[in-house]
């Protein structure tokens, strides 16, 4: 019977993969994968197969993007088919342009939600998730020169008191990953050469790395001292706290170390 099922795999490795996503890769005829648009620093293909009990089919940005996904809608017009991807599935709009093509070609289609870092930011730092603004990925810099836009967005959120949810930019394929330094160097960079001062050396932030892993690292300072702090391996994720309820504050403090002083000053430390 054709379907096409997305399956999120989570944040870290093949455990973080949900019963119900396991039984439908276990049912299904062919099973792919793709690794391109998210970082899962423990996942081993190798041992998601044995799990699984099925040989995963591992494709690039290529098949996806200049093939359309052909592989796959073909698989899924034959049988049960099924697409494992980091994180949740239809965060990445190549997976909604997927979807949609198997709906134009008459391919029914499921999800099965995974844990994402939309979700898991709020979780490790204690900030409320209904007071995050309009989210932004922080990209390279093209031809040498920095994008305005995350600037100009965070900038917008810290206006209206909401945190912002910073993605940094990376090229999984290539091994490139921005940096919590990088990014938040750009960043000033890109204030100064707007004369504007929303985002400052003494502006608080906090840094993410490797979600849902052992050793993953949740550190909130202001941008000066957070820049200097060691985050190890990659992925990387920034937020830009707003206003703070006062519980917030508490959480920043208790759950990702920010200094004692943010206590009634939500933009500074």
């Amino acid at each position: 019977m054709a379907e096409l099922v997305f399956i999120g795999l989570g944040l870290h490795d093949e455990q973080d993969i949900s019963l119900r996503g396991l039984s439908d890769a276990q049912e299904a005829e062919a099973v792919f994968i793709e690794l391109y648009t998210s970082l899962m620093t423990g996942l081993q293909i190798d041992k998601l197969g044995q799990l699984i009990g099925r040989k995963i089919q591992l494709v690039n940005r290529k098949t996806l993007e200049d093939e359309n996904g052909a592989p796959i809608l073909h698989a899924a017009k034959r049988g049960k088919t099924v697409f494992l991807v980091p994180g949740d599935p239809m965060i990445a709009t190549t997976h909604v342009d997927l979807r949609l093509r198997a709906e134009e070609h008459s391919i029914p289609t499921r999800i099965v939600h995974g844990a994402t870092i939309v979700s898991a930011a709020c979780g490790v730092t204690g900030l409320q998730n209904y007071k995050f603004g309009r989210s932004i990925t922080i990209p390279f810099p093209f031809n040498d020169r920095l994008s305005d836009q995350p600037y100009d967005v965070i900038a917008h959120n810290l206006d209206e008191g909401l945190h912002t949810l910073c993605f940094l930019d990376l090229a999984a394929e290539e091994q490139r990953y921005l940096s919590v330094k990088e990014a938040l160097e750009g960043l000033l960079i890109v204030g100064k050469r707007k004369q504007e001062d929303k985002i400052r050396e003494d502006t608080l932030a906090v840094g993410l790395a490797r979600l849902g892993s052992p050793d993953q690292v949740v550190k909130a300072d202001a941008i000066n001292r957070l820049k200097k702090h060691k985050f190890g391996e990659p992925p990387y994720t920034l937020i830009f706290p707003g206003n703070l309820h006062f519980m917030e504050a508490e959480a920043l403090i208790a759950l990702a170390d920010a200094p004692t002083r943010i206590r009634g000053k939500p933009n500074e430390t």
